[in-house]
């Protein structure tokens, strides 16, 4: 099973930290070449783009041969995907190029699984490769890798294989990270304790609502992400508007593409652990999602399609959703929820209630929060021994953590005394 560790790294010697720039700029100026070389291929009725000049000799001095040939393999894997979106009319583009010398180029490159080591402990460690000439300027021995501390705690410091290691500069933290692929053996994997369910509920102000058949409820509220997702989409747009005739992006611009995209993917990847935690600690065994495909093309708002496609990411979560459930013996099953939110749990009436923000009312007198009566309708649908509801948990993003958040859910604050179906015990 493939997983995967992050974590920072940190030179020792501002030496140090100069050679790991140039190896990472001289990655970056390897991509930037090859790439130009298949879109001049790409336009060229006799071209080949799988047909590209010899690099290792200008740049293996400095990379290392195996670097070389890595960087050429993931563009040539960039390139793959292209023509295979492009041939089932998806394509947004071809490949594109990390930055320039002029404006700076995006630090980064890709590492063999035999041409690093990773030590964790108490002083973590990461040797790389590095090419003859940097180590001779540099004063490496012949045999000797550029060494560099490296910070956090892995998610997988046992592994059967380790992967091709991603090695890149995060401009907004100011600092180097690493992407390391490794493979389990499925047998170091939880096993679920019980055989329960639960059912979630992907929406556009609270992320997820979710029902499991123990009669516990959870609320992942989403207003605060969506603002700040907003915020940085209007000033990459006030700044593109800035931008000089012929020019489509800016340092300055790419930078805000990253946070923006860094700061929801955290979100999203803290949610699914924190969630499959609770989930597993329940005894659940099977997670059902409601697939939004056709809620989104026939329903929903232009604002609302934005925040599930733009902000939220659907299948980005489901995958990480599935990802981390695996590693709990978990299974996520992708139904249909059609109706789940409209539906009263009172009187079983589509067409009689009214939803507004959070709350979803019905003539009959039902009076609840709509996330929360989604999720459990949804749930109710593939399993009826589903026991009565608790005093729903209300999570908060802090952006570190998912947090329970002192404040009630709004049907909790209501004083009817149908609420009990999906409110306070």
């Amino acid at each position: 099973m493939k997983r995967s560790n992050t974590f920072e790294v940190v030179p020792q010697s501002d030496a140090d930290e100069e050679l790991l720039r140039r190896l990472l700029d001289a990655s970056a100026a390897l991509w930037n070449e090859i790439n130009y070389e298949r879109c001049e291929n790409y336009v060229d009725p006799d071209g080949d783009v799988w047909d590209i000049g010899e690099y290792r000799g200008r740049y293996g001095g400095v990379l290392g041969a195996s670097t070389v040939q890595q960087i050429g393999r993931k563009n040539r894997e960039a390139w793959r995907s292209f023509f295979a979106l492009k041939k089932k009319g998806a394509a947004n583009g071809k490949p594109g190029f990390w930055g320039n010398a002029e404006n700076g180029r995006d630090l980064r490159t890709y590492i063999r699984n035999t041409s690093y080591s990773i030590e964790w402990g108490e002083y973590s460690r990461l040797e790389i490769l590095v090419g003859s000439d940097l180590k001779e300027e540099y004063g490496l021995g012949r045999q000797e890798r550029l060494r560099l501390e490296i910070r956090g705690t892995p998610n997988w410091n046992e592994y059967d294989k380790q992967g091709r290691l991603e090695l890149y500069y995060d401009e907004t933290a100011q600092t180097f990270r690493a992407f390391q692929p490794v493979t389990i053996d499925n047998s170091r994997l939880a096993r679920p304790l019980a055989s329960e369910e639960a059912a979630l509920d992907i929406g556009a102000n609270n992320l997820v609502a979710c029902t499991t058949t123990t009669g516990q409820q959870y609320l992942y509220e989403g207003r605060n992400l969506f603002e700040r997702f907003r915020e940085t989409t209007r000033r990459i747009a006030e700044l593109q508007s800035k931008l000089r005739a012929g020019r489509y992006s800016s340092k300055q611009i790419r930078s805000l593409y990253r946070r923006r995209t860094r700061r929801r993917d955290h979100a999203r990847d803290a949610l699914s652990r924190n969630l499959i935690e609770r989930l597993y600690d329940e005894g659940v065994s099977t997670v059902y999602v409601g697939d939004l495909t056709d809620v989104l093309e026939t329903s929903w708002s232009m604002r609302t399609n934005a925040k599930t496609h733009n902000f939220w990411a659907f299948r980005a979560f489901i995958n990480r959703l599935a990802c981390t459930a695996e590693e709990f013996g978990i299974t996520v099953e992708v139904r249909s929820e059609a109706w789940t939110s409209q539906e009263c749990p009172n009187c079983g009436s589509t067409d009689r209630t009214t939803r507004h923000r959070d709350t979803l009312t019905c003539p009959c007198g039902f009076d609840g929060h709509a996330d929360l009566v989604a999720s459990e309708t949804f749930l109710r649908r593939h399993n009826d021994v589903v026991r009565p509801m608790a005093r729903p948990v209300r999570l908060k993003w802090n952006d570190h953590s998912w947090s329970a958040s002192p404040r009630v859910c709004s049907n909790e604050e209501r004083t009817n005394p149908q609420v009990a179906s999906v409110g306070s015990a």
